[in-house]
């Protein structure tokens, strides 16, 4: 049986997502819907709506007359994505410790304990997902939807050195810790500390992903 359009056109752009958060297609290189056709097997069709979804979601970037080039790493431009970030996660913990229930925090806080560390995955794209996961719950928590869309726009923006934070063990550790005491504070309706774990937690999660980030396009480079 054929495989529908739509499943084709997600697979398609899934494939091209990856490529690019791993470093398949390097930043700042040019990509054609002709090569990429005949790279997947398909027609020309579902690799341009896959473009298309991309440039959407900031990944790449499509150039009048000029074409098609996966985004450029820019590390200054990252950091500005985080301090907006920053801000937008203090204003979903005062909000969140105003009206989350105790009941919600504390199922919250269960799923991310320490020590039974739930759901946890050494996929550093789950554990991406899990961890966006959390921080949209205590957005919404507060009841604030337009909160939590503009915190998954700027996700998307970082996206492809937030993934990095997970590729190594002791940051996945640390991520459960963190995110349990901040739940913690919470439930105590202790919204300073909550604030100031979160952005350490934040702060050192920007500066592990950053500077993996840099090493591996140097060696990139260096292929």
């Amino acid at each position: 049986m054929a495989r529908s359009k739509q499943s084709t056109n997600g697979e398609v752009h899934e494939k091209l997502r990856e490529m690019i958060l791993n470093f398949e297609l390097y930043p700042g290189s040019r990509i054609t819907e002709t090569e990429l056709a005949e790279r997947f097997s398909v027609s020309r069709t579902p690799i341009r709506e896959a473009l298309q979804r991309l440039a959407y979601e900031g990944h790449i970037v499509i150039l009048p007359k000029q074409g098609c080039f996966v985004r450029n790493i820019d590390i200054d431009e990252l950091t500005q994505h985080y301090r907006v970030r920053v801000s937008l996660e203090m204003l979903s913990l005062e909000t969140a410790c105003a009206t989350m229930s105790d009941e919600d925090l504390e199922a919250l806080g269960e799923a991310w304990d320490p020590v039974e560390q739930t759901g946890r995955t050494d996929n550093s794209e789950k554990m991406e997902a899990r961890d966006e996961s959390f921080h949209i719950a205590l957005a919404e928590g507060g009841g604030n939807k337009a909160l939590a869309h503009y915190l998954r726009q700027v996700n998307n923006q970082i996206r492809v050195i937030r993934r990095l934070d997970f590729t190594n063990s002791d940051r996945i550790d640390r991520t459960y810790a963190e995110h349990h005491e901040i739940v913690q504070c919470l439930l105590r309706r202790d919204l300073d500390t909550a604030k100031a774990l979160m952005t350490t937690h934040i702060t050192r999660s920007e500066d592990f992903a950053k500077s993996l980030t840099l090493r591996q396009l140097a060696r990139k480079a260096e292929m």
